[in-house]
């Protein structure tokens, strides 16, 4: 059981909070039964979002990982010439002009579509493709339909089985439900 929210632990959650202390640190120094999900409460309770400092220091950007080249001899000998030499080395690059095709060329399909049922795995499975499971799950040839499918999940094939429209039994009028239906109450 906490002893509650004095007005000196408030003043220390709010000076706490605004130095960027975490809430799990402002509750150990608090002491006395405060959680860190006491604190939170209490700071959204308060309305003190904003803080004077993160609760964790910024951290530098992790240098970009370069894979080493294999030295050769030409490599080591223009490195020397190129510490010799107080002026950089400048590349030029050539702009290669290709001719333009007299006819649009057509863009590559996204996604290859199976047109057979049963083609798609999990890896290939798309937003758009049936999900109709095809086969025993603990099998290697498991798989899905993988067609497109129209409305949800599934492809029209497949739609008509999952989701068939109720249908009334023994074919009763509204009339005679009703009188049946009354006579458990009487």
């Amino acid at each position: 059981m906490t002893a509650g929210w004095t007005d000196d632990r408030v003043g220390a959650l709010k000076k706490l909070w605004l130095e960027g202390q975490s809430a799990s640190q402002i509750a150990k120094q608090l002491g006395g039964g405060v959680t860190r999900n006491a604190v939170i409460g209490k700071v959204h309770r308060l309305g003190l979002s904003g803080r004077a400092a993160p609760s964790q220091p910024v951290r530098a950007p992790a240098p970009a990982f370069r894979t080493s080249r294999p030295r050769t001899a030409a490599s080591t000998v223009a490195e020397t010439v190129a510490e010799a030499a107080p002026a950089p080395v400048v590349r030029r690059l050539e702009v290669v002009q290709t001719p333009k095709p007299a006819e649009p060329v057509a863009a590559p399909s996204p996604a290859h579509v199976p047109d057979l049922p049963g083609t798609a795995t999990v890896l290939t499975l798309g937003a758009h493709m049936c999900k109709w499971p095809i086969g025993d799950p603990s099998s290697r040839e498991f798989s899905f339909c993988g067609r497109r499918a129209s409305e949800g999940v599934y492809c029209i094939e497949h739609a008509r089985v999952a989701y068939q429209p109720q249908v009334r039994r023994g074919g009763k009028d509204g009339a005679s439900e009703l009188a049946r239906s009354l006579r458990r109450y009487i």
